[in-house]
């Protein structure tokens, strides 16, 4: 999702070029040696479990907004929520996108706890890029892409947290949101260009119309393509622009539980993605963890945007270091 150098929804500015990025995976499974002085405070967080539900999109078929794979897992998601003791708000409207067309969009919102002021947002994309534009063979440019790990991985580790939150309740309000049409920019093998803001139409919507009036969170954290093997999440622009704080937060708990081969204390230059909205709104000050590359022609995963992008390259390893970095995160709030 997003885009490289002009990739669905993302712009990232590496070594002062300005790119246009979507998301994806790097770095290796291994888990460093946790600090003997920190004792962690959350549930263990089950890999298997968010393989399992990526697994479970990707077989339900491309999630391209408008399509009735598409409707089966918006369902499904809506439906997991619910089981695990969320009040759950939809959101759905047509949006007009750049070729003129009527997209639907489905925004779902589960809330636990929506009484507690205090509230931390945990969000991710559901939907699948219609395009695999960064395909080498033209040819197959204009087929979906499965993706697993481009949107199917953020979504996996939400539900595992929720599931989490159904047997034990964090101390503070919890809202998580799979936002939809989040990866239907314009493809690259368009000639073209549509000026306009047309990635993370979803996050756009709510961020301008919340499901709450004036609805604000203590931060938010965004997951995109954060399964893949030997994922490097670096500290994105726009994160440290707007939640410097919170990705030292997540940056320094990721180090204590271990996972500092994951989260590095690197740069990663700007990416326009779904937290932009909810930063420009003042919805919440928002971070970004996302998988980027310093080796790829992208600076996503090769896989990203491409065919490939299926369960071959989810690691369970990357799964464990997100998910328990971001529970630990959660459950240290009070």
């Amino acid at each position: 999702m997003k885009q490289f150098r002009i990739f669905s929804l993302s712009v990232v500015l590496i070594t002062g070029l300005l790119y246009t990025l979507s998301c994806n995976s790097c770095q290796s499974g291994k888990q460093t040696a946790v600090a003997e002085s920190y004792s962690r405070v959350s549930p263990d967080f089950s890999a298997d479990s968010a393989y399992a539900f990526i697994q479970t999109q990707v077989d339900f078929g491309a999630r391209v907004p408008g399509t009735a794979a598409h409707e089966a897992c918006g369902d499904y998601l809506s439906s997991k929520l619910k089981t695990y003791g969320a009040t759950v708000v939809e959101q759905q409207a047509e949006i007009t996108h750049y070729d003129g067309k009527n997209l639907p969009i489905r925004n779902i919102i589960g809330s636990w706890h929506p009484e507690r002021e205090k509230r931390i947002l945990l969000f991710a994309h559901w939907d699948s890029r219609p395009f695999a534009d960064e395909e080498m063979d033209n040819r197959r440019q204009q087929q979906p892409i499965a993706g697993a790990d481009d949107g199917g991985s953020g979504v996996g580790v939400l539900l595992e947290i929720a599931r989490q939150l159904h047997q034990q309740p964090a101390e503070v309000g919890i809202d998580i949101i799979f936002f939809d049409l989040e990866d239907w920019g314009q493809p690259s093998f368009e000639k073209n260009l549509v000026h306009g803001d047309w990635w993370c139409m979803g996050s756009q919507y709510w961020s301008e119309q919340p499901h709450v009036n004036n609805y604000k969170a203590a931060y938010g954290i965004l997951l995109d393509m954060v399964g893949g093997s030997n994922a490097t999440f670096l500290k994105e622009g726009y994160s440290m622009q707007h939640a410097p704080g919170v990705v030292e937060k997540i940056w320094s708990i990721a180090a204590r539980l271990g996972y500092g081969n994951f989260f590095l204390p690197q740069s990663g230059g700007y990416i326009t993605d779904d937290h932009v909205a909810v930063n420009e709104q003042q919805r919440a000050p928002s971070v970004n963890v996302i998988n980027l590359k310093r080796d790829t022609n992208t600076g996503f995963a090769s896989h990203w945007h491409t065919l490939s992008d299926d369960m071959r390259n989810i690691d369970r390893n990357t799964l464990k270091a997100v998910g328990q970095t971001v529970m630990e995160v959660i459950y240290t709030e009070k």
